[in-house]
């Protein structure tokens, strides 16, 4: 028996590198307000935290223009964004190899589930989880702790002290600690080692090795 027997894994910075379709879909809506993005690698703060969260700290904009910028960016993201995606190296043998050992996997992703569906499906990666947690696309879940939550209540049988959520941000610890579960930070994604323990996070790994190697003890 070992120590995490149920495992819950966000998507964008964990599983897959989603960059080039989120910064690509922020482009297409930020122009739409006319906003020029100069340096793509500004908007990656967006991978993680939810959309609107997003929106509203970077940009300042009133909840109107919130409801506006998300649809923008779903017109792109929902038609390309959302394939301009890779899974890391090494992931999908990760994700094989934790099945083998009889461990449950559970996505717990602030992105809208029907479009984490359909990436798991895509990669190639959907046999291997349980169950799939997001956000739902009519505002329904809207924190990752509420996605946390969602997750747990839809996992028979479940024992907290046997679950783990691994992410690459600090709104997957700090989710995890509202619901009273362990966390791993992973740092080959967009969070930082400070910004990870800042938050609490109870373990950290430097890279798919890494977190092979401590999910398999």
């Amino acid at each position: 028996m070992t120590a995490y027997q149920d495992i819950l894994f966000d998507l964008d910075g964990t599983l897959t590198d989603p960059a080039l379709g989120i910064t690509n879909a922020l482009i297409y809506a930020l122009k739409r307000f006319g906003i020029e993005v100069k340096e793509r690698r500004s908007l990656y703060d967006f991978i993680g935290p939810p959309l609107r969260d997003s929106f509203r700290s970077h940009y300042g904009f009133s909840e109107e223009e919130i409801d506006n910028a998300v649809r923008f960016y779903r017109e792109y993201y929902f038609e390309k964004g959302w394939a301009e995606n890779i899974p890391y190296p090494g992931i999908p043998a990760l994700l094989r190899a934790q099945k083998s050992l009889g461990k449950r996997l559970i996505l717990a992703t602030s992105k809208p589930d029907v479009l984490a569906r359909r990436i798991l499906a895509h990669f190639g990666l959907d046999s291997f989880f349980d169950f799939v947690a997001g956000s739902s696309l009519d505002g329904d879940r809207p924190t990752k702790a509420a996605v946390i939550q969602y997750a747990l209540q839809n996992m028979p049988g479940v024992s907290q002290e046997h679950i783990l959520m691994v992410g690459d941000r600090k709104y997957d610890v700090i989710g995890a600690r509202a619901n009273g579960i362990s966390s791993l930070g992973v740092l080959y994604g967009y969070g930082s080692r400070d910004e990870l323990s800042d938050a609490g996070a109870d373990f950290i790994a430097d890279s798919v090795a890494d977190l092979q190697q401590f999910l398999s003890k």
